[in-house]
């Protein structure tokens, strides 16, 4: 993983020094084996696995994602988070650890070799942070690197030979959580440095009593998966994440198929969350928050909790959500299906019900559906469908079907219930026609509702709102009587933005209201999104200048006329490949996607594309380029070192163009493409 240095310099820190360079920086081979007194109980140790610790996966905070290494991290900074712990009921609600990041620590060790936290962030030291921490209940994680030094760019000392020590040290202070980095490692074996660690930690709770989490943080790097339950609790399985859509969802990606390898115990972990730290909207971060539960990954907030929000506290305190996280049979859930970016994830609970997450990858509203038994349940005349997100109760005769939004999840758990009928049916809402809008120009569309139960919905009325000033209204009738099992209310509607709408996006919503059998009230809201859009100008224009309707990247944003650069917008360089410099065009990431509404005005798209030459860019990259959902063009796989490719592609008649970068497959993280010289016709 690791943070504030830059993936290029990551490359550039690990595993660049073979092994024959630890005697030159005074890395002796015997450093990493357990100190003479400590040898022969080191070498019956059992594994981490078994020692009872991290049943369900970790819950807490830590910093990095929010203050770095700002003077902010500091000793009240700590002791406040713990305060809110308590105070907003996140301690209630299964958070433990508060843990340090990198920084905490002076950038040399002392005459003994110990390390030395920094007097100025925590003039009072690390045990009397614990002790405060542990005060309320709660627990102390710290960080360190098995390398010579962390991954921060001022190089505070890791833990590369100095591990049953440093190991000491923090259970001497009262620590409860390693999290353990990968910078700096100078060529060592992955397992060997890892494995040295968890034995000096368990030689540092036999001395000391104290069991310490231990967390690999090695970034997938090494297959953790494969071999870290017999070292550690949980492993990174990814990169770093960002606080963006793309971030997440490639992620999410890689550590979903990965479920056979999580346990009590051994948990994949993809990372912290990003929840509430500003970079995707509040529907993302409730997938961000559902996905990362039906994973059972990790639940460690990275956002500064100080100046939370209450929709953010509202999303990390759902208890429903946590307790499919933290459920004790301790199953990862598995993918079901995912065609078309319509995913449906599912999780075996203790209590014999599942979890299913009905996930919605793309930018438009998309209907995603499966059914009680698909999903392991045993037949029965009818289910209890849970939404943990709206805490309602509802009956369905078996399916389990939901139009979600863009980015959406609907998160459900799905039970035999005996008294399924005292839950009004389930009604499935749904919109058939584009919510791509030209302002003044009227748009039609259709609503469903369905109704699912295994009892009929009575008295239903169905309303579709939008934006103040608009036009929106139902030209079909909008009401039934009653609806029977698997039968539908249909309604045409015309939706009309005023003249003058500036274009971007806009918010409606369709709302449901109707009875049970008994004459309970219930409803179902779905939000969806309008785009007002304007067509491009006739002629050529370059893509790098032009509006786009949406955009998702693997690591930050897309930029317009750079490459891709690092974390933040606009940090991006002169966009080259195999040397050649080109001023226009787009820098993304892998997986990326791009995407302009062309209005079917347009006639071509063409680009010079390839690996930016960004130091430490080795990875391989795949272009597309797709109209109204058909790809039209492909570039095959490109290295960095091919010059730019052209790429073309008639896409007349199509209202919607994509530029898609894909992941060339070699397993890189450092997957920058550029669309060079991008231009559409029209």
């Amino acid at each position: 993983m690791r943070h504030l240095h830059t993936r290029t310099a990551r490359r550039r820190v690990v595993g660049t020094l073979a092994a024959g360079l630890l005697c030159t920086i005074g890395l002796a081979a015997p450093a990493l084996a357990a100190p003479a007194e400590d040898a022969a109980s080191a070498q019956d140790v059992a594994p981490a696995v078994d020692d009872g610790l991290a049943l369900t996966p970790p819950m807490g905070f830590n910093n990095w994602n929010s203050t770095n290494c700002r003077a902010e991290f500091n000793e009240d900074m700590v002791k406040g988070i713990a305060d809110i712990f308590v105070e907003k009921g996140l301690k209630a609600a299964g958070y433990q650890y508060v843990n340090l990041d990198d920084c905490w620590a002076l950038q040399s060790r002392d005459a003994n070799g110990k390390l030395v936290p920094d007097p100025v962030r925590f003039p009072k030291g690390l045990k009397a942070v614990a002790d405060y921490v542990h005060s309320k209940g709660l627990k102390l994680g710290i960080y360190t690197s098995a390398g010579t030094k962390t991954c921060n760019e001022a190089g505070f000392p890791g833990a590369l030979g100095h591990e049953y020590s440093d190991a000491q040290q923090f259970a001497d202070w009262g620590v409860d959580y390693l999290k353990y980095d990968n910078c700096n490692n100078q060529g060592v074996d992955a397992r060997l440095r890892y494995t040295t660690m968890r034995d000096a930690l368990l030689a540092a709770t036999r001395t000391t009593g104290r069991p310490i989490v231990y967390s690999l943080c090695e970034w997938g790097e090494n297959k953790p998966w494969e071999w870290a339950s017999e070292v550690g609790h949980l492993w990174r399985t990814t990169g770093d994440i960002s606080d963006n859509w793309g971030s997440m969802l490639s992620i999410l990606k890689q550590n979903l198929p990965l479920a056979q390898y999580a346990g009590p115990g051994h948990w994949n972990d993809p990372d912290m969350l990003e929840v509430g730290n500003g970079g995707m909207t509040d529907t993302e971060y409730r997938s961000h928050f559902s996905m990362w539960s039906i994973m059972a990954a990790p639940l460690l907030i990275g956002s500064d909790l100080r100046d939370a929000s209450d929709a953010t506290f509202g999303i990390l305190g759902n208890k429903e959500v946590i307790a499919v996280d933290q459920d004790p049979l301790g199953k990862q859930g598995t993918v079901l299906s995912s065609e078309g970016g319509r995913w449906v994830v599912a999780k075996e609970m203790k209590d014999g019900s599942r979890t299913v997450a009905l996930f919605n990858e793309s930018g438009s509203a998309q209907r995603v559906a499966t059914s009680a038994r698909a999903v392991g349940l045993p037949a029965a005349g009818a289910y209890t469908v849970r939404d943990l997100w709206q805490h309602k109760s509802y009956n369905t005769a078996g399916a389990i079907s939901a139009t979600v939004p863009a980015h959406g999840t609907v998160l459900v758990r799905v039970s035999t219930d005996a008294k399924w009928a005292k839950n009004p049916p389930a009604v499935e809402l749904g919109l058939d026609g584009s919510l791509l809008v030209e302002a003044g120009k009227p748009v039609k569309l259709t609503s469903t509702v369905t109704d699912l139960g295994r009892t009929a919905a009575t008295q239903v009325s169905v309303k579709l709102s939008g934006p103040a000033g608009w036009a929106v209204k139902a030209t079909s009738p909008a009401d039934a009587h009653v609806l029977p099992t698997g039968r539908s209310l249909r309604t045409a509607w015309k939706v009309t933005a005023p003249k003058g709408t500036p274009d971007g996006s806009y918010d409606l919503t369709l709302k449901a209201t109707y009875r049970s059998p008994t004459g309970a009230r219930a409803e179902s809201v779905l939000p969806l999104t309008a785009s007002v859009v304007v067509a491009p100008p006739s002629g050529v224009s370059s893509l790098g200048d032009l509006p786009w309707l949406s955009t998702t990247n693997g690591w930050g944003p897309v930029e317009r006329n750079t490459s891709n650069g690092e974390n933040e917008a606009g940090d991006g360089n002169p966009m080259t490949v195999n040397g050649v410099v080109y001023a226009k065009g787009l820098g993304v990431h892998a997986d990326s996607t791009v995407e302009y509404f062309t209005g079917n005005a347009c006639e071509t798209v063409s680009a010079q594309v390839g690996v930016d030459d960004e130091e430490g860019n080795d990875g391989s990259v795949a272009f597309e380029i797709w109209a109204d959902g058909t790809k039209v063009a492909s570039s095959g796989v490109l290295t960095n070192a091919q010059a730019a490719q052209a790429i073309s592609a008639d896409v007349s008649g199509a209202q919607l163009v994509r530029l898609v970068v894909t992941d060339g497959g070699d397993g890189s993280t450092s997957d920058h493409g550029d669309w060079a010289d991008a231009q559409l016709t029209c």
